[in-house]
């Protein structure tokens, strides 16, 4: 009545969905703000004796005082004395020279990054596991968000929540390129997390609430894309700055201006009057009908037509629901269960893959622009899937496909890089695409009146999911293709799951459990 898709639903839709250029490199940072530049022991040699510099080295006497034997470890440190014999006889043998530990510190190249987390404290031998423990307490800040969030939409209002959330991105996310340690630099990382959290499962409610049924695959598919261009900016920007406290700042002050405009944002009709709050909704609405040019509707529209139109959902909407309603039921139970398998098999195998760019021994700005390029085809494909095969079957096929490609990957030698790193991009696309596919479909299966609490508990095991991706990667010690078998096997499994998931092409938002419960 007030217009369909019409100019609200434009402006409305690409105003929520323009932070996520930027959501992108908030969950990819870590691979360019962590990233790990070449380095050794710090040289510190008497000018007077060797007439060499305090601190600078000349490449060729880095032998002298470091084994450089591509056998040797670099945590081995340096030699306890120079080995001035290896400048006339490279192959001396020196097996037998005493070496010691780094006491000195290290020394970075600045070639491929200026400026990392890693080099600013040293995060290199023992100290190394650090480098992956920030981007775990990241994603445990995304996962309390979510928890959080979730709830606090469902109480307080999706608009509410999420101009906060975009506020605490900028605040907080900006203070992290201030962090004077390393322990400051987390806990701003984690509380970084919750709110991106916040922005990205309130975002995905707002626009679904406000837009018609019919628009939602082609809406929620295009929108993913600014994700995926994201990733493009991201690889840009750090290439760009190569510095992390420039780059923290660079993808966290713009959300201030997110803060700015996002006053113009309409709460949910639907959650308003589910909250006995109708003339606040019919408010709303007829703001929409002006905006989208049709003005006469707001005589149409009155507070009794709205409450007769949602008489039943008002009614059942009279009681309090909490996250033990999202299992209480055969339906709910159904639902909640398959989805927590789907989210945390497609974050899992995604991260997994997304999060250790500089094993591929490329540039890993370029390996970034490709992971982010392969993206695009992964988003058409998905939506041409939802739009003719429906969610169910789109959801399984790419789990069951990235599952497929992971598994390949585990014959391929290793000397194979380039085909290697090609399947890598495609399980990388087809990760995307279940990514695509399960934002939208876990919208539209639970119901209005615990949507964002359904949402938020079904992200959790996608946090789950995303800190216990790169744990996995030291199973490689144990058995080399070990992380490859558990990532694919948790998208198969994951695959077998969605398959119990009820269609929703093309079906109405439901608004109350007892929809769900009818029609499912």
């Amino acid at each position: 009545m007030v217009g369909g898709f019409g100019r609200f639903q434009w402006i409305h839709v690409t105003l929520i969905s323009l932070p996520g250029l930027l959501m992108a490199s908030q969950n990819l940072l870590n691979n360019f703000t962590a990233g790990i530049p070449a380095h050794h022991c710090r040289i510190l040699v008497n000018s007077t004796h060797y007439n060499l510099s305090n601190y600078e080295v000349p490449e060729q006497l880095l032998q002298v005082f470091i084994p450089l034997d591509a056998s040797v470890p670099v945590c081995v440190g340096r030699y306890v004395q120079p080995q001035w014999q290896l400048l006339a006889n490279g192959s001396a043998n020196v097996s037998d020279a005493q070496t010691e530990s780094c006491v000195d510190g290290w020394t970075y190249e600045r070639t491929e990054f200026l400026s990392t987390i890693v080099s600013e404290w040293d995060l290199v031998c023992n100290l190394r596991p650090l480098k992956q423990m920030s981007q775990t307490v990241y994603m445990g800040g995304v996962l309390a968000g979510a928890i959080i969030y979730g709830g606090l939409s469902d109480r307080f209002g999706r608009r509410s929540v999420l101009i906060w959330s975009y506020f605490q991105v900028a605040c907080l996310g900006s203070c992290s390129a201030l962090s004077p340690s390393y322990s400051a630099y987390c806990i701003f990382r984690f509380l970084t997390g919750m709110a991106v959290s916040g922005v990205i499962l309130n975002g995905v409610s707002l626009k679904v609430e406000w837009i018609p049924t019919k628009t939602r695959t082609l809406v929620g598919t295009l929108t993913s894309f600014f994700f995926t261009f994201g990733q493009l900016v991201l690889a840009g920007l750090a290439y760009w700055l190569r510095d992390w406290r420039k780059l923290q700042v660079v993808v966290c002050a713009p959300h201030f201006l997110c803060f700015a405009y996002s006053w113009w944002y309409s709460e949910s009709a639907r959650w308003l009057v589910l909250k006995q709050r109708s003339g606040e909704a019919l408010k709303s609405l007829h703001r929409v009908a002006r905006i989208n040019g049709k003005p006469e509707m707001t005589e149409k529209i009155t507070l009794e037509v709205l409450q007769s139109h949602m008489n039943k959902e008002i009614e059942s909407s009279r009681s309090s629901y909490t996250a033990y309603d999202l299992l209480r039921t055969g339906g709910m139970r159904r639902i909640s269960v398959c989805l927590l398998a789907v989210w945390f098999s497609t974050s899992f195998a995604y991260y997994g893959l997304a999060m250790d760019l500089q094993k591929f021994g490329v540039s890993i700005y370029l390996m970034q622009v490709i992971f982010g390029a392969v993206d695009i085809p992964a988003k058409f494909f998905a939506l041409g899937m939802l739009t003719y095969f429906g969610r169910r079957v789109s959801q399984a096929t790419c789990l069951l496909l990235s599952a497929l490609i992971i598994f390949a990957n585990i014959f391929v030698p290793s000397d194979m890089q380039t085909l290697r790193t090609t399947l890598a991009c495609l399980g990388k696309a087809c990760t995307s695409a279940s990514f695509t596919t399960v934002y939208l479909y876990t919208g539209e299966l639970y119901p209005t009146v615990i949507r964002q609490t359904g949402m938020g508990f079904a992200s959790t095991m996608a946090r789950i999911g995303s800190m216990a991706a790169p744990a996995v990667l030291i199973l490689d010690e144990v058995f080399p293709a070990l992380p490859s078998i558990v990532y694919g096997g948790a998208a198969v499994v994951a695959g077998g799951f969605a398959c119990f998931l009820p269609e929703t092409l093309n079906v109405p938002l439901p608004d109350t459990i007892e929809d769900v419960e009818d029609r499912w």
